[in-house]
């Protein structure tokens, strides 16, 4: 079952992101690498949901520790590094909290990797240690894509995934 539209009933949405996170847990059982969790995380959810144009991560630079550098993703071509401020994906670095962008035209310092992105959505994740680790980026070539239940399933299936 894919969920297609913005405009299907949040509780079709919930129930989707349920039954992806149970197969991406699933698929991940016993894997212990970090690289590994976000390129299936990145593949199974791009794949889960037609809406997701640009689905990956940007993981916090070990040897910068004030900026992203890409990382596991499906889609076109992504920014390579991002400083925590800038940007969607910065911001949700520096804040450690979920944005939800619904015209990332009118969001102050888009970085546009993509022209085609027009709404956007980041997650941070988070260790075990509750140390930052990287931001989940999802872009949608549709305004307003993404909502609270988009962002309490994302945040919920990365804790699971990478706090664990």
């Amino acid at each position: 079952m894919a969920y297609a539209a913005r405009d299907d009933r949040p509780a079709d949405k919930a129930a989707r992101y349920a039954e992806v996170e149970a197969e991406i847990l699933a698929v991940l059982d016993g894997e212990p690498n970090r690289t590994a969790r976000m390129a299936t995380v990145a593949s199974m959810l791009a794949d889960a949901f037609p809406v997701f144009f640009w689905t990956g991560f940007y993981v916090v630079d070990p040897d910068k520790a004030d900026e992203l550098v890409v990382g596991p993703y499906q889609g076109t071509l992504g920014c390579l590094r991002i400083a925590f401020g800038r940007g969607v994906c910065g911001t949700a670095a520096r804040d450690r909290a979920t944005q939800i962008v619904a015209d990332v035209h009118a969001f102050p310092g888009h970085i546009a990797c993509d022209s085609r992105s027009a709404s956007e959505i980041v997650v941070p994740v988070f260790d075990g240690s509750g140390a930052l680790i990287a931001v989940f980026d999802v872009d949608a070539t549709e305004t307003a894509a993404f909502d609270d239940v988009d962002a309490a399933a994302l945040e919920q299936l990365l804790g699971r995934v990478f706090a664990a």
